[in-house]
């Protein structure tokens, strides 16, 4: 467990109007997850995602490995 606090911010393409989410990767590397939530919201819940799959989804955005659906 840390005592660390979540440096929270969201993507600096983040201007549609509030749409967006934060992320907190300082816990990457501590705790092994990286906590998002919903901008909206920032007393509401947060989702912790394992960093690992955090990191491949970045990989999968910038490589544009999701493909066209």
């Amino acid at each position: 467990m840390t005592t660390e606090s979540p440096r929270w911010f969201k993507s600096s393409y983040s201007e549609n109007g509030g749409q967006c989410i934060e992320v907190a990767t300082n816990f990457a590397v501590s705790c092994g997850t990286v906590p998002v939530r919903d901008s909206k919201r920032p007393t509401g819940p947060a989702l912790n995602v394992p960093a690992t799959a955090f990191a491949a989804f970045v990989a999968g955005l910038k490589g544009s490995g999701f493909g066209n659906a």
